[in-house]
This record gives C-alpha cells, structure tokens and sequence, in this order.
C-alpha cells in the first residue's frame, strides 16, 4: 500500500487499511491488532457482534461493509463506526433513528454501482446527488464519501477507468458543497489500481488473512 500511494505521488498515510475480517475467528483479528491494524470490516452481523464482543478491550474501529437489511439496521447503528454500502434513503433513516443519542454520528458511504453491473449492489452515478443531499439532512449520520465494488472481470485499465470514475463524481459532489472526503474502493486483487485512483479506505480480506475457511 505505502509503495503504491508513493507511486501516485501520495502520502502514505492518506490511505486507511480496513481488515476484512468476515469469515475469520476472533484471534485472528486479535493478532492482526497486534501488529497494528485498527479498522476490521464485517459483513455478517450475526457472525460480527460476537467477535466484536471478544474484542471488545482493545481500541478498534468497526465497518459494516455487507449489504444492510432493514431489520437488522438498530445493531449496527449502536456498534459500528462505519456503514460502507449505503443505497436506500430508508436504511439511512433507520440508522439515524437508532443510533444513540451519547454515540458520535455514523461515518456512512454511498454504494455506487459505477460499472454498471447488474450483479453488484449500488445506485447508479446519476441518482448519488440526490441521495447524497437527502442524507446530509438526517441527524446522527455523516456522510463521509463513495464506495464501490468492481465484477472481477475487469483488467487493469478497465479497474483504473471505474475507480477514476468514482473519484470524478467525489469531486463534482463536492463542487456542489458536499465535503466528502473518503473513497472506499480497492480489495485484494486491484486495491494498488484503486490507490493511484485516489482510494483513501482500501478493503482488503484475502491478502491478509488467506481465503477464509470454506472458500476455495
């Protein structure tokens, strides 16, 4: 990551690695703190709060990186720090609704399907400064940025092409008075293309912790 930011001409430190740790044990994530990782994203919540109970005395910081139903909105919003994959107006304002009153606000990211696959989550580029200026009104909830995943289908320059077009649209929102300043793009696989792209969280799981038990 350090060596992929100096090639962009960043700073390392502008980069923020999020652990994903879905599918892996709580001591696995505690080893990984040890060494100084601090952000672990989870997907699953009922395979999340137990970790996150286990790990509960060390300093971490939690992202729900999955796709969010409307049923399960109140644990996240009293648990985690982060939402990743925001795309319905309605799970926002669950989630401002549910998060405590003594919480700081819910860092949250809008999905965008910015390659338009019919496979992935995300709303298209075009509905994001609506859906962008509905969750700026809604209390308990800071819209910190944008936040994709790419088919694995797609070689470099296609990958490089998707995560300059997520970036673009950062800044025309912010050009309208947004103030997003997160890009939450790049896995495994692609997370050095995303990083010359302007990624500024990377979500890497496999390159850490291996395949998860059960994946071949």
């Amino acid at each position: 990551m350090a060596a992929a930011a100096r090639r962009a001409g960043r700073n390392e430190d502008s980069v923020t690695l999020v652990a994903v740790s879905k599918g892996h044990e709580a001591a696995a994530l505690r080893a990984a703190a040890s060494l100084g990782l601090r952000h672990f994203g989870e997907s699953y919540l009922q395979e999340a709060l137990p970790k996150m109970a286990s790990l509960a005395g060390l300093d971490l910081s939690w992202h729900f990186i999955g796709r969010l139903q409307a049923n399960k909105t109140r644990a996240v919003a009293e648990q985690f720090a982060w939402v990743h994959g925001l795309e319905r107006r309605r799970i926002a304002e669950r989630l401002a609704e549910q998060r405590p009153f003594h919480a700081p606000a819910l860092n949250v990211c809008i999905q965008v399907n910015i390659a338009g696959d019919s496979a992935k989550a995300g709303i298209s580029p075009g509905q994001c400064a609506a859906l962008a200026g509905e969750l700026a009104t809604l209390p308990k909830l800071k819209l910190r940025g944008l936040m994709c995943m790419l088919p694995e289908s797609l070689d470099a320059t296609q990958q490089r092409q998707a995560f300059e077009a997520l970036h673009a649209l950062l800044l025309d929102l912010n050009r309208s008075g947004a103030g997003l300043d997160t890009l939450s793009m790049g896995m495994s696989s692609d997370f050095e293309v995303a990083i010359a792209a302007g990624a500024t969280l990377v979500r890497v799981g496999t390159a850490l912790f291996g395949e998860r038990p059960g994946v071949t």
